[in-house]
């Protein structure tokens, strides 16, 4: 099975659309994803059906 995202992808979780987060690894089904521009904030991991492409409000 391929994975829909690539490290390194820019994407939002569907529950909260307006933080990105920065896909750092696909790993046993699910990503780790590190919020962007936030170092501090701790990691976050979602399936890859509780996310999407980051789309910026406007």
């Amino acid at each position: 099975m391929e994975n829909k995202f690539k490290s390194g992808d820019i994407v939002c979780a569907k529950v909260n659309p307006t933080t990105p987060l920065k896909v750092r690894v696909f790993a046993r089904k699910v990503y780790y994803c590190d919020v962007l521009n936030m170092p501090d904030e701790n990691e976050k991991v979602y399936f890859e059906r509780e996310i999407e492409l980051y789309k910026p409000q406007r």
